[in-house]
């Protein structure tokens, strides 16, 4: 009379020593979800000191307007002269002491550096441009 000892047999059956995870990562998912949909959305942006406009001249009397280019290699003209850095200086300085100021449209080739750009702009704003705006930007987009 041989007797089988295995532990399935007969008896009371052994307590499952295994948690079970379902909750826990049910509660974890619902966690994750709740984190994402908190997070801010992240902007991409530009801080421009914007002015505010205090005077303006009359409607009839035209803005003057001066048309700053920047070629392919950083060569800057002025109404289509061509001006070194510490000249472009001077003219940003002269303009921002007139009154009312004069528009300044600023054209940067396709080809040239960011960097070119960006020193004008930075030039401007330093010596008190106040307005300042960027033409011809349909040539930078994708078609």
């Amino acid at each position: 009379m041989g007797m089988n000892m295995s532990s399935g047999s007969g008896g009371d059956p052994e307590p499952m020593m295994e948690m079970n995870m379902t909750p826990m990562i049910d509660v974890m998912l619902v966690l994750i979800i709740m984190f994402i949909t908190t997070l801010p959305i992240a902007n991409h942006a530009v801080n421009l000191n914007m002015p505010q406009n205090t005077n303006q001249p009359p409607p009839d009397v035209p803005p003057t307007v001066v048309k700053i280019d920047v070629d392919f290699d950083g060569t800057i003209t002025w109404n289509g002269e061509v001006v070194n850095r510490p000249q472009l200086d001077d003219r940003f300085v002269a303009a921002a002491a007139m009154n009312p100021q004069p528009e300044i449209h600023l054209q940067p080739n396709r080809l040239v550096a960011y960097r070119s750009v960006a020193a004008v702009m930075a030039s401007a704003q330093s010596r008190g441009i106040t307005k300042l705006g960027m033409i011809g930007n349909e040539q930078f987009l994708k078609n």
